[in-house]
This record gives structure tokens, sequence and C-alpha cells, in this order.
């Protein structure tokens, strides 16, 4: 038996009796928390110095590297693997990043409905088996040793609040046959849509989709679930070595089931909380390790749509996050597009615009997450537009400026992270903001950021930036050398709407000539 396999062998075992050990427990929903250790897991801590770029699995390599068509609007299945995804780490890699965040993993609807495949891995039927069309399991635990032989982190999309069928007649009694292992009508809340996002019962208990494809509704008060859940969360965790867990639909579970969850997972969790009020997403903040940052990511679209874009908005996010949410920013991963959201550049195609909105999810005091094609300036827009295939782009990474401005801000924010040590638990500074621009520090960077567009002229006065007096700077992003005057402060301006990032001389060489 080869050493891969007896680990596989071993790590069953291991779950298997633990299974049998919850299933004669007969503990009550909120004390079943998995107790022993998952060995390495990564702390949230050691989550805020990565950036993560995230793939939608069948959209990102195939097995043989080929580029086959695939066409957005047929929502069909176009091949992208695990395989080729691990064939491809060098790509991610180069652009800086060190964590990738991939698809559900868990089986889905096979057949197709009348919203096409489920490529995109959020309609589970079965979430004892792998999707085999991305691949199997020493695949999947091949992605893993390939990440972390480079000492990358993977980051598991999970979805707990639903099943998804194709095949169900509403309003009828649904069967549940179809389900694995939720297979009973017990462990679903009664059908109804949710139409009253305003009522938080219904946002937790009513059902997603529609007639269509509806999304069955775990009910996560049952205890049978809860066990099953949390079981499958420990275990799936350490048979693949997931180093982080992304929660869908957060908002649609009960919040005091996700505290034993995340304990179970043992990793850093991050959720999903489609909301662009800060109050309501920060209270999540109590009950995981982190949130996706939605009511900022509404904001900075809209402050760098357009020269007419509200930066006062996003400087008041800001301002409520630092106090609404458990660890302020830090608590969160910060975005500009994702598989949801139409892509940044359906939006505008001014290059200083993307640019600047770009900058943010770098120098703000989240956790960067770049969607796949960003870099690539791929501009679909609502899905499944914004599911383009990377292989369609040739993986070009040579004259392309997305490409340099993101790695060049991975390599400013590691550099940041290396030379000071408070840089990630000290809270972004918004010095100075008006219509068009932002004065951003979070020593030792000095971000400039302006939605003025290409056309225009920006400048900024920056008294108090907080350099040494006279210490030599450099530009990040042009890699142009200056220096702060005789009080630590800068001056400067852009002709063409560019944004601008300094930061000590010293700490930037070798990324200005790698």
């Amino acid at each position: 038996m080869s050493t891969t396999r007896l680990i596989i062998f071993l790590r069953v075992v291991v779950t298997t009796l633990y299974q049998w050990q919850l299933a004669g427990s007969g503990l009550a929903v909120g004390t079943l928390v998995v107790k022993f250790p998952v060995a390495s897991a990564a702390t949230a801590d050691e989550w805020r110095s990565r950036t993560i770029y995230q793939v939608l699995t069948d959209r990102f390599a195939t097995s043989d590297l080929s580029g086959p068509p695939c066409g957005t609007a047929q929502r069909r299945y176009c091949n992208g693997t695990w395989t080729g995804l691990a064939k491809k780490l060098d790509y991610i890699q180069g652009l800086g990043f060190d964590a990738v965040w991939i698809s559900p993993i868990v089986k889905n609807i096979e057949n197709e409905t009348a919203y096409g495949e489920a490529f995109h891995g959020y309609w589970s039927q079965d979430i004892t088996q792998l999707n085999p069309q991305f691949g199997d399991e020493d695949n999947l635990l091949a992605l893993s040793k390939a990440l972390h032989d480079r000492s990358m982190y993977l980051l598991l999309d999970v979805v707990v609040n639903h099943m998804a069928s194709a095949t169900l007649s509403l309003p009828g009694p649904p069967a549940f046959v179809e389900f694995t292992p939720f297979n009973s009508s017990a462990d679903y809340h009664p059908f109804c849509f949710v139409t009253d996002y305003s009522n938080q019962t219904d946002v937790e208990q009513c059902w997603l989709g529609d007639n269509n494809v509806p999304l069955l509704d775990l009910n996560t008060e049952n205890p049978d679930v809860v066990r099953t859940w949390y079981s499958w969360i420990n275990s799936t965790v350490r048979k693949y070595g997931v180093d982080g867990v992304r929660i869908d639909t957060m908002k649609h579970v009960r919040k005091d089931f996700w505290p034993g969850f995340a304990e179970s997972a043992g990793v850093w969790t991050v959720g999903e909380v489609l909301d662009n009020r800060t109050d309501y997403v920060g209270n999540y903040t109590n009950f995981v390790d982190s949130v996706l940052d939605y009511p900022a990511y509404f904001a900075l679209t809209s402050a760098f749509v357009n020269p007419s874009g509200n930066i006062s908005a996003l400087v008041d996010v800001v301002h409520q996050t630092k106090r609404l949410y458990k660890s302020g920013a830090m608590s969160t991963a910060s975005f500009l597009e994702n598989h949801d959201q139409p892509r940044f550049q359906s939006l505008t195609q001014d290059q200083s615009l993307v640019k600047n909105a770009i900058a943010w999810t770098f120098v703000n005091d989240g956790i960067p997450i770049l969607y796949y094609g960003q870099e690539q300036g791929y501009a679909g827009s609502h899905d499944p537009n914004n599911r383009e295939a990377l292989w369609l782009s040739g993986y070009v990474t040579t004259d392309k400026p997305l490409v340099t401005h993101i790695s060049t801000l991975n390599k400013a924010r590691k550099a940041a992270i290396s030379a000071s040590p408070s840089f990630l638990s000290t809270p972004l500074q918004i010095l100075n903001s008006n219509a068009n621009s932002l004065t951003l520090s979070k020593p030792p960077l000095l971000a400039l950021l302006t939605n003025v567009g290409n056309a225009s002229v920006s400048s900024w006065g920056v008294p108090n930036a907080h350099f040494a007096p006279n210490e030599r700077l450099v530009e990040v992003l042009s890699c142009a050398s200056m220096a702060a005057d005789g009080n630590g402060g800068v001056a400067a301006q852009t002709a063409s709407g560019e944004p601008m990032v300094r930061i000590y001389a010293c700490l930037f060489v070798r990324g200005c000539v790698g």
C-alpha cells in the first residue's frame, strides 16, 4: 500500500470511529463541538498575512491544459479540474498569491437544469461524495499537497444552508431520496421561498432558488443535521489538509449554529453575508473569524466606477467597520470582484479607475482576494457572463498592465509585513479625503487613490504622512524615487489618474528590480 493510500485509509478509520461516537452521544444542538485538534491548522492571525486568489474550479485549467471552447451563456461544464489547477500554480504564485480559494467539492446535480449545469459547485446533492467533474480523491489530495509544498494555503468553499434539486414538483410535498445524507423531511425547513429579507426568520428558514432549481433549506435546528455537519467539516478539513473554510450563504443559517461549526473545522473561517449594512454584516464577526467585506465592496464600486463616484460613502464604511466589527476590518476579506457580482470592467473600462479600485483591496485592513481573470482584464457582467474560462487568456503575463499592477501590490504588501510586525494589527488611517481622492496610511505604506479617471490630474499634499524627515521613498507602482520633506510629509501629482503607493525605498529595492 502506498504512503498516500495508507494516510487516506487511516483518516477514514479515524473519521468513521468518530462518527460512530457522535451517533451515540445524544448531545444537544448547542453543545456539539468537535474537540480533537486539526494538525497544523492555519489560524486567523496567520491568514492575515496572506492574499487569496479565487478560482471557479471548472473554469481555471483543464487536466491536460488544453483550451476547449467555453461559452458562458450555455452554463455547462467546461472541464476545469483539480489536476489542472495544480499544474498552473506557477501562474498564481507568480502573481504573488499564497492562498487559493476553490469551488465547493461535493457531488452536485448531475443533469442539466433550466439554468444549465452545476459547473459552479453550489448545487449540492451528496456531501459524502466528491464532484467527479472536478476529479477524484487522489486528485484533490494532490492539489492540497502541491499547494502546501509551495507554502500556499487551501481555502475550501462549503454550502451548509441548502441542498439543490432539479426534479421537485412544487408546491407539493417533495421526495428527499435524491439527497445524501439529508434524505428525510425532518432534515429540512417547511417549504416557503424567501420573500421578505427584513424578516430574519424568513431569511434563515425559507428556501432560496425558485421552482426551476429550488434550494431546500436544511433544518439546522435539528440535532441530527447539526451533528452531521460538524462531523463532516471536521473530517473533510483533516482529510484534505484544508487551511480555511469559506461559508456560502451564511446569513441564511441561524447564527448560533456557526461557532460550533467553526470550532469543528478547526481552521480560519470566513462567511459570505451578502448585505451592504455594516451593522448587519458586522454582527456575524462574533460567530466566525471573518466575513467577506460586502459593505466595503458596494461602497468601493460606487466610489471608483466613475469620476462622480461617492468616496465619502467608502470613508463612512471604514469608520463604521472599525466600530461595529469584532476586530474592525482585520476581521474581513477585501474584494472587488467575485462569481456573484459583475466584474468591475463591465462597469467601467477606464484603466485608471480599475487600478485605483484594485489597489484599495491591497492597502486596507482586510485580507485581499482577487477573482481569477481580473488580472487579465475580464469584463463579464452578471452571472453567467462573469464566469469565463481563464485558459482563453492563454495565461499570458507579459505586456499585461494589470498583471504587473497586481503582482506589484502583492510585493508591496509583503514588504510592509516583513518590515513592520505591527502592519497587520495597525488599523488603516484615512488622513485626507475629498470628492475625488483618498489618502490612506498603514505604515510603512502610504496610498494615494483617486477617481478622476485617466484623462484628469489629481494632486495630494500630505503633511502628516508618518514618514521620517527626508527619508528616501519609492512609488512602488512606477518605481519612481523621491524623498519625504523635512517634516516627513509628501506631495504628489498624477496626470493620468493612476493610484500611488509609497514605501521606504530601502524596503522595496528588490520589488523594483524583480
